[in-house]
């Protein structure tokens, strides 16, 4: 057929890379870092000028990077919100990320509307400070004049696309990028505007979503542009998951997500009901602690690194000696405790060395995200095997106790740039579709992750022990929270 591109619009950078739209084998790579001023104090900008990242777009595409390309796909970062005024020009820079400053206005949302459950039976989440639909409360309470403009609502993706499209009338999203906005419902594949005019005051234009094989349009150049869709849901398309996989991811926190047939609704607010790039479902549990738990025991222990860390955690054995570590350092999401901590137990004085602490640790961790995976199964989601994504996975520590722990099989594939080849596969999926070779039912079958594969094999009794004492702990220290 030829060749796609996908590009992924990180918070950080834009990756471009060019595959064959056969086979998938990425022919070229492209990258460019966002120009983005740093906010005082370092960190992330929580407002961004969105031609931040087409400088960055047309910075990585350079030195005729598309060259011969038939159809681009687009991903970038969730949580944004591009605030358009009625001539289509922005209102004010777009707010990205984690915000905090969005807090109160997610609680003012949860009481507006009558508490968490009635949150995850309109649109299958429960607003957090980072989502779109609490933004736009924010947006009101705290830059009345500024939300009063607002007549059309993009997020990143949608907003790169309509720009590569020369901004047509017709703006477009998909069901992924959608689903996480709180304000369109992957159960029922409608927008709810009433919660947009809850959140900013009044109704706006909100993008046509678009099926996951569409074409969103055409460049007057006769380049194919896919309809786009989040990060998350790029990198699962890229990455090759489909029905009994579920991806844990190991940043900062931890998520966990599974594909599924239908949406789930979670009256607790645990499950957000995310749509996938294919049709199906996306069901994701987050952990406030995943690595930043190993970081703060390796300063503990005074560890240089997370490497140093795991080589120690290596010398105990599996139930680090009786200590269980609940990880809990900035609160938690799963179980909802918000405001507590966390909580080391089984201190004896034959486990009171650095080696069971490290171990204690990496156990721990694992253990919270196994609490994850479970509140899927226990909603019937099927886990057959497990992704493990994150510059931990690789630590032999993670490797060692992850499957047993998890009591499944896990796959750590290759550092690759999955959300652009998630992206890129979109594009051929669109421009086949597009040609009548593809099926808009099923995607191209691209050549999987290269990655190593780890079974639980004898280790599994041993693992589910540990996992057993973990709970005990859990349970004692916070009875019913799961």
């Amino acid at each position: 057929m030829g060749i796609v591109a996908g590009l992924d619009s990180s918070p950080d950078f834009t990756r471009i890379v060019v595959c064959d739209s056969d086979t998938g084998a990425v022919l070229r790579q492209g990258y460019a870092p966002h120009p983005l001023e740093s906010p005082e104090g370092g960190g992330r900008p929580a407002d961004v000028d969105p031609q931040a990242w087409l400088l960055s777009l047309g910075e990585a595409a350079g030195g005729g990077l598309l060259e011969g390309v038939q159809a681009i796909g687009v991903s970038a970062q969730a949580n944004s919100v591009v605030p358009l005024d009625a001539q289509g020009n922005t209102v004010r820079p777009a707010l990205v990320g984690g915000d905090k400053r969005a807090q109160v206005a997610a609680a003012d949302l949860i009481d507006a509307l009558g508490g968490r459950e009635a949150w995850a039976q309109a649109v299958g989440s429960v607003p957090q400070a980072a989502q779109p639909v609490t933004k736009l409360r924010w947006l009101a309470r705290n830059e009345p004049e500024a939300a009063a403009r607002v007549a059309v609502l993009l997020q990143a993706h949608d907003w790169l696309v309509w720009q590569l499209l020369g901004r047509p009338v017709r703006r477009t999203t998909d069901r992924g990028g959608a689903s996480g906005t709180g304000y369109w419902s992957a159960a029922t594949g409608a927008y709810r505007p009433d919660l947009v005019e809850l959140a900013l005051g009044h109704q706006v234009m909100l993008p046509e979503v678009i099926g996951p094989a569409e074409a969103a349009g055409t460049t007057p150049e006769g380049l194919l542009i896919s309809a786009g869709t989040g990060e998350t849901q790029a990198a699962a398309f890229g990455l090759g998951i489909g029905l009994g996989d579920a991806v844990v991811s190991l940043g900062a926190s931890g998520s966990v997500m599974a594909v599924h047939h239908e949406a789930l609704v979670d009256q607790y607010g645990m499950i957000t009901s995310l749509a996938d790039a294919t049709g199906m479902h996306l069901p994701v549990v987050t952990t406030q602690n995943a690595v930043r738990a190993l970081r703060g025991t390796a300063e503990l222990l005074g560890a240089a690194d997370l490497e140093s860390l795991s080589e120690l955690a290596m010398k105990s054995t599996p139930g680090a000696h009786g200590l269980v570590l609940l990880p809990y350092l900035e609160g938690e999401r799963t179980p909802n405790l918000p405001h507590t901590a966390g909580t080391l137990a089984g201190l004896r004085r034959e486990s009171m060395k650095p080696e069971h602490l490290a171990r204690a640790a990496f156990e721990g961790m694992l253990c919270g995200l196994a609490d994850a995976l479970d509140v899927l199964r226990g909603r019937g989601v099927e886990v057959r095997r497990v992704f493990l994504l994150g510059a931990a996975a690789e630590l032999p520590a993670v490797q060692a106790a992850a499957p047993a722990l998890f009591g499944t099989q896990v796959v750590v594939p290759q550092p690759a740039d999955y959300a652009a080849i998630g992206s890129a596969r979109q594009a051929a999926w669109a421009l086949g579709v597009s040609r009548g070779t593809l099926d808009p039912r099923t995607p191209p079958v691209w050549q999987g992750a290269v990655a190593q594969v780890l079974e639980p094999g004898e280790e599994l009794a041993v693992g589910q022990a540990v996992r057993q004492q973990y709970v005990s702990v859990r349970e004692q220290t916070h009875p019913g929270a799961l």
